[in-house]
């Protein structure tokens, strides 16, 4: 009925239609709206609670190295469809086109303060981060370089875990890249992880966590299963903080918690002490 019609506000009536949707994003933390420009100049970190948003691997790659310095390395190997799993195919296709990468991690040779190393850097956005066979090959293949270069190599970890569409073929790169690792650990050279929200599954319980040092951005997940899962499991009531970073330092198996302006820095000591 027309008594209940809306009366039409004055002024441009495209001015909200053309308003930016990605103008301000909310913490999922403290609750903060934080002005977009604001967050990316902060390092896609929260001002108000230092809440740290997920952030892409080139990003985190252009933070890390010294201008200039990245080279990339494997970047034109992609997942086919092994096992034939269904729409597989054109769902890596899709995200190939959508987030301008060829699989969930990029790799390559850097220096830092100076220091040379291979870096691997997991990227969430492309299939949650999840490890099939590309992403083993190429963080096996970094791991290599640097054994072969006589430097340190450095794995940035963002995952959900296994990639079940390639089954068995995923579950393999858990025993190859820590493969890889120990014969880079015998020739007496650094390894340095780096966990990022969320790292579970499969990959916590492979390269993530064997690091020679083993570090962590603030509150973010680390763990193989989800708490539900584990609760479902033990029958027991979770301890607080369970399966944040800080809970994982206090009970040993992260070695420090690093903000994320404050990582490169980092990086390049651990490197100057840790290089023959």
């Amino acid at each position: 009925m027309g008594i209940f019609n809306k009366p039409k506000l004055r002024g441009n009536s495209n001015r909200r239609d053309n308003m930016p949707d990605d103008l301000w994003t909310k913490c999922g933390d403290c609750g903060e709206m934080i002005h977009s420009l604001d967050l990316k100049q902060n390092l896609l970190v929260c001002p108000k609670c230092e809440h740290h948003f997920p952030i892409g691997s080139r990003e985190r790659i252009e933070l890390i190295a010294d201008k200039g310095s990245f080279t990339e390395t494997d970047a034109n190997l992609f997942s086919k469809n092994p096992l034939g799993f269904k729409n597989y195919a054109e769902k890596v296709a899709t995200l190939r086109e959508k987030t301008g990468l060829n699989d969930a991690v990029v790799t390559g040779s850097l220096t830092i303060h100076g220091k040379p190393s291979m870096i691997a850097v997991m990227d969430f956005k492309f299939f949650a981060g999840s490890m099939g066979s590309v992403v083993g090959e190429k963080i096996t293949r970094a791991v290599e370089q640097a054994t072969e270069k006589k430097c340190g190599i450095i794995v940035v970890s963002a995952s959900s875990g296994a990639r079940m569409q390639e089954g068995m073929l995923s579950l393999m790169q858990m025993a190859k890249t820590c493969g890889a690792l120990a014969r880079h650990s015998a020739a007496n050279l650094p390894y340095i992880s780096v966990m990022t929200h969320p790292t579970t599954g499969g990959v916590t319980a492979s390269f993530a966590t064997v690091g020679d040092i083993n570090l962590a951005e603030p509150k973010c997940m680390i763990g193989f299963a989800g708490p539900r899962v584990v609760k479902e499991t033990t029958h027991q009531d979770l301890p607080p903080g369970f399966q944040t970073a800080e809970f994982m330092k206090e009970h040993g198996l992260v070695d420090d918690i690093v903000h994320r302006a404050k990582l490169r820095d980092k990086l390049g000591q651990l490197l100057g002490y840790m290089l023959p």
